[in-house]
């Protein structure tokens, strides 16, 4: 057991809240939101990596269950990656075909997300096989 407040209740308890106060709408998400989905799931992709070490030296089961989700969950960070570079920019222009077939970098600030997305990647490299990230 340990001592510290359940911070990951805390930050799940403001995922619902921006749920259900910023996502009432019917309109298709925005850079911006899809951007800040991108930056949740990079980050509890990490959160699982940590996990996932920590538990197999302890319990090879649960180890291999946390790392399956360790990797779905960075099945969800690409495909944000990929819906990010989809969407129109916010002054309504649409992405190029060129740009999305190539997932170029736009600039400053869509540049964060390809440089979240690629030193997450680096990562992913290290702890993952080819055939682990083969998206189901």
């Amino acid at each position: 057991m340990h001592d510290e407040p359940n911070l990951i209740g805390f930050a799940t308890t403001a995922l619902a809240c921006h749920r259900d106060t910023e996502l009432t709408s019917d309109q298709p998400l925005m850079r911006v939101e899809l951007d800040a989905l991108h930056e949740h799931a990079v980050t509890l992709h990490v959160l699982l990596d940590q996990a996932t070490v920590r538990t197999r030296a302890h319990a090879a089961a649960e180890g291999d269950q946390l790392h399956n989700a360790r990797i779905r969950m960075w099945q969800v960070s690409e495909y944000l990656h990929a819906a990010y570079h989809a969407a129109p920019h916010a002054d309504g222009r649409a992405p190029t075909r060129e740009a999305c077939a190539l997932r170029l970098p736009e600039g400053a600030p869509d540049l964060t997300i390809c440089q979240r997305h690629l030193k997450a990647s680096a990562r992913v490299r290290q702890i993952s096989t080819p055939t682990d990230l083969i998206r189901r």
